[in-house]
């Protein structure tokens, strides 16, 4: 008796460097332009930005309100706190900011870029300093704890203007996401490249905003970050943004080893590869670490269009949480994407042998870094 075997599928064949190199100077997305990706790309995005202006409008909440709070258990409660409100954060059954602060940890903790900078400035320190003495004529716990602790209060401090201009950041990218899926509603998108032009030209659009920064502490008007410090929006805090969360992220129990003796986790951070960009979907979903909070936020703004293009692709809503971890991923490749595109030291149709060089330069570094991605996504 004879056996035949099934045919194995061959391996999917990943873009490699140099066609990654084509599609950033050829103005091609890196993802696949298909109506599939498409439709998963602009739906996730839209509820991507519903959650965004939830994030958005605690984190900048925080920012003002959250000053040196040694007990900030109500941080959460920017609309107003009554008991509803509060059963409901208790059950679940509201946003999951807990993940806004995970990007925000991690923005903090990599910190790339000229906010990140600026925040070790003496500048900074004397800013610190008023707010911390402010305070402390009014917090007796305050003044203690910075006699014993010194650097305990600046470095709050320093968190507490992260989160400020995440919050910043967030509006902007919630007002982008937005703004797309009206245009792709009257059918101004209609393809994955116009996604892409979409989001790059808003950050283009904001990218010279400027970020600033005050607070009200005893009446007194204290800037943390002053227009002199020269800080804008797209270099400073989107960059910065896209390299922690997307690229570097931060090891999460359940998917990686934290024994030092199996050397999962570099000791270098600068080589962390946890980001959006290299996540597995699936044991990134199972393993309850913040991302899957974040598709929980988006499973609940989750548009029709998408919700129905899920009951018939894969599982089913079986493992929706998956399925929108997958097509988020996509869309953070085109966000990606948007800003390589932005930040392009010179007009891809250039002459100049010159500025082609440098463009190449350019796409050729971040292709290099595109390489360790979920480049299956791409296809």
């Amino acid at each position: 008796m004879t056996t035949t075997s099934a045919p194995s599928l061959a391996p999917p064949v990943l873009p490699d460097q140099d066609e990654l190199i084509r599609r950033l100077l050829s103005d091609t997305p890196l993802l696949k332009d298909t109506p599939d990706h498409l439709l998963q790309v602009v739906n996730v995005l839209e509820s991507y930005g519903l959650v965004l202006d939830a994030y958005s409008k605690n984190l900048v909440d925080q920012g003002e309100k959250q000053m040196l709070n040694p007990f900030p258990v109500f941080r959460f409660f920017h609309e107003g706190f009554n008991l509803k409100r509060l059963w409901d954060h208790l059950k679940g059954d509201r946003i999951n900011f807990e993940y806004a602060e995970y990007c925000q940890k991690a923005m903090f903790w990599h910190g790339t870029g000229g906010l990140d900078a600026y925040l070790d400035t003496p500048e900074f320190a004397e800013a610190c300093q008023r707010i911390i003495k402010r305070k402390s004529a009014r917090d007796p716990l305050l003044a203690l704890n910075n006699q014993l602790y010194p650097d305990f209060a600046p470095e709050a401090i320093r968190s507490l203007t992260t989160i400020y201009c995440l919050g910043l950041f967030w509006r902007v990218m919630s007002d982008i996401f937005i703004d797309l899926a009206r245009r792709y509603a009257i059918k101004e998108v209609v393809c994955v490249n116009d996604v892409v032009h979409h989001i790059r030209d808003g950050l283009v659009t904001a990218a010279g905003s400027p970020i600033e920064y005050k607070v009200t502490i005893g009446g007194e008007e204290i800037w943390v970050l002053p227009s002199e410090a020269g800080l804008t929006f797209l270099m400073d805090v989107a960059v910065p943004y896209v390299e922690a969360v997307f690229f570097r992220g931060m090891p999460f129990l359940g998917t990686v080893s934290y024994n030092a003796q199996a050397r999962q986790i570099s000791p270098d951070i600068s080589d962390f590869k946890y980001g959006a960009l290299y996540a597995d979907p699936i044991p990134s979903m199972g393993a309850g670490i913040p991302p899957s909070l974040c598709m929980q936020d988006m499973y609940r703004h989750l548009p029709e269009e998408l919700s129905g293009w899920y009951d018939h692709n894969g599982r089913g809503q079986t493992d929706v949480h998956v399925q929108i971890c997958i097509s988020f991923q996509k869309s953070m490749f085109c966000v990606t994407n948007a800003a390589i595109a932005g930040t392009m030291p010179h007009p891809l149709d250039t002459e100049d042998p010159d500025q082609q060089a440098a463009n190449r330069a350019y796409a050729e570094s971040w292709s290099g870094r595109l390489m360790g991605c979920q480049r299956v996504a791409l296809l």
